[in-house]
């Protein structure tokens, strides 16, 4: 575990050498690591740091003016309204990797553009170590990390978190006196549902990902899970009323984790998962099952590309 303190004292100091007088923006999504890095990099730069939340549309329910309001206190928040972009660059994509990227390199353009009019040099992200461990292992490439384009219009990329694990991040978080919303958050990915659909992402399929997600979270809380979401799979036949519908397949899948290098899929009592099944089955008519993952990391990863 890393001494926070001096962990703080020398990323603060080593930004400000880094970005000197230049001006920078930061990939800001709400995630304890993004957060945890605009804390940071805001103490180092101050104004020189444009924060920019970008509404992929691949987002969690309310996710967007839940950012508006957590981070209000940044005068120099930008809200980047990208869905349709987004949902253009993921037209037609279902390789796995072609789609983070896909997004990855959607990701950078939009910062970019920002950086354009704010005379941004610098990009700072939250890379952490799992990230790059992944994408340079092969296992699968981070939209900030195996995801990014050759050709990148920045003097320099920061990432002052990206030796440290998710639970020394959290520990940082707190050193840093982040809401607690913030610092104990579950884990979300960059590329957002778009890795939790098999096959292409469309405005269908995220809708029933979105609700069912928000659905888990909210009936999983107890449980205290690492992580915990829902995943569109495909689609099976079902019986609603007295019709056959041929409906997604939602799977629900929670993990506990320190470091989310490794997981063990969490036992849920019965009953939670029929109310969980019957509250997802119940909202959304295009769903026709549930089923829950059990799979742990290895063999399987988190997410479910």
């Amino acid at each position: 575990m890393v001494n926070t303190e001096e962990f703080i004292d020398e990323k603060i100091a080593e930004i400000r050498e880094q970005v000197g007088d230049a001006n920078a923006v930061i990939a800001l999504s709400g995630g304890v690591d993004s957060s945890t890095a605009a804390a940071l990099a805001y103490e180092a730069v101050g104004d020189q740091l444009t924060p920019v939340y970008v509404d992929t549309g691949l987002m969690r329910k309310g996710e967007t003016d839940e950012i508006r309001e957590t981070f209000d206190y940044m005068d120099s928040l930008r809200i980047v309204d990208a869905k349709d972009r987004f949902l253009d660059v993921l037209a037609g994509v279902t390789d796995p990797e072609k789609k983070r990227h896909a997004i990855g390199e959607q990701f950078i353009r939009e910062f970019e553009t920002v950086a354009e009019e704010t005379d941004a040099q610098f990009l700072v992200q939250g890379t952490i170590y799992p990230d790059r461990i992944e994408s340079e292992g092969t296992i699968k490439s981070h939209h900030n990390v195996g995801g990014l384009p050759d050709v990148v219009d920045f003097e320099g990329i920061v990432e002052p978190m990206r030796d440290l694990y998710k639970d020394e991040v959290r520990e940082v978080a707190r050193e840093l006196d982040l809401e607690e919303i913030i610092a104990e958050r579950m884990p979300f990915p960059g590329p957002g549902l778009a890795v939790r659909i098999l096959g292409e992402v469309t405005d269908e399929k995220l809708e029933v990902a979105r609700e069912a997600t928000h659905v888990v979270e909210e009936e999983l809380e107890e449980y205290d899970p690492w992580q915990a979401f829902a995943a569109v799979l495909g689609k099976a036949t079902g019986v609603k009323g007295d019709n056959r519908v041929h409906g997604y397949v939602v799977s629900v899948r929670s993990v506990e984790s320190r470091d989310g290098m490794t997981a063990r899929a969490q036992e849920i009592d019965w009953e939670t998962l029929q109310r969980i099944q019957s509250r997802i089955t119940g909202q959304n008519d295009n769903v026709s099952r549930v089923v829950y993952d059990v799979t742990h990391k290895p063999p399987a990863t988190i997410e479910y590309e």
